[in-house]
């Protein structure tokens, strides 16, 4: 495998991004950017505090209730790159073997796979193509190419934990995915319901994207969201290492929300009180996201991340 070569963003158009990159503080994302530090050396510690977190029983409208395996509570993320192929698939696939629910998207017009030569990318549209036909079209057009620059082992990766590609600008939040359960995509218990409680994008221009499209769409759900960028490169070894990071910081976060939880009598009271589709009451784990983000930044301070609280 190529260690250098590209693999879907870095010859992504500027138009498939979010058009003038919104910067912490500016404008009306109000985004806050975590502190960072030289802290020890990153541990693959995330996989093992996941499997460790336990918690009783929760509504249905924010959480899981403890699944069949006993693996107890877990936040619902999502993973966002640019074509839904390198960056946030490794992350997804992660995510998923710690027994998280997850989904992935990109934000891009069009997926994009570099080809013979920079000019002459191959180009997939979001949601219609899968990652098996994606293989075997580059397999059949220079499949020693494709091995060589990882594109085929990516690509063999990604259809173990999904159908293809999915454009995070055409999901319908709070809509049903039982297509995807049904086929058991990796991640997808837990998330019939539709919605995620934390977005991780992999890129800042995916943030802005994300961001903007969720302004665009006028919150229907008025539910909170929390959306965090993990500045990741666009290789293959920098995926792997993100995708660890990522790992790591979800474990974090779903700790802080066990240990915040409301009480399950509370819990049904507060869900008689407010609407289906109303955000559950949850100030002390929104409140300590950015602390959290701030010492998971200590620990990986080679990947830049930023936050902010969004809504659905």
């Amino acid at each position: 495998m190529a260690a250098a070569a590209p693999t879907t963003d870095e010859i992504m158009s500027p138009a498939d991004g979010a058009g003038a990159g919104t910067r912490p503080g500016d404008g009306p994302h109000n985004g806050a950017r975590a502190s960072s530090g030289s802290g020890p050396a990153p541990e693959r510690a995330g996989a093992d505090e996941a499997a460790r977190q336990d918690g009783s029983g929760d509504d249905d409208d924010n959480n899981n209730d403890d699944d069949d395996n006993g693996r107890g509570f877990r936040l619902k993320f999502c993973t966002v790159c640019a074509s839904n192929q390198n960056r946030s698939m490794e992350a997804h696939l992660q995510l998923a073997r710690a027994h998280y629910p997850v989904i992935s998207f990109g934000t891009g017009s069009l997926v994009r796979l570099p080809g013979p030569t920079i000019a002459q990318p191959n180009v997939y549209t979001f949601n219609t193509t899968s990652y098996e036909a994606m293989q075997q079209e580059l397999a059949e057009k220079d499949g020693r190419l494709y091995r060589a620059n990882g594109l085929l082992p990516m690509l063999e990766r990604n259809r173990g934990v999904k159908w293809g590609p999915e454009r995070w600008q055409d999901w319908r939040v709070g809509a049903p995915r039982l297509e995807q359960h049904e086929r058991r995509d990796d991640g997808s218990a837990g998330l019939e319901g539709g919605v995620v409680d934390v977005v991780i994008t992999c890129e800042e221009r995916c943030w802005d994207a994300v961001l903007d499209d969720l302004l665009a769409r006028g919150a229907p759900l008025n539910r909170p969201v929390h959306v965090i960028n993990v500045d990741i490169k666009d290789n293959h070894e920098e995926a792997l290492v993100g995708g660890q990071a990522i790992l790591d910081l979800a474990a974090v976060l779903n700790q802080a929300a066990v240990e915040e939880r409301v009480p399950a009598d509370e819990e049904r009271v507060a869900a008689d009180a407010c609407s289906h589709a109303a955000a559950p009451r949850r100030p002390g784990f929104d409140e300590r996201v950015p602390d959290l983000l701030a010492e998971w930044q200590t620990r990986w301070p080679q990947l830049p991340a930023i936050w902010t609280l969004a809504w659905f």
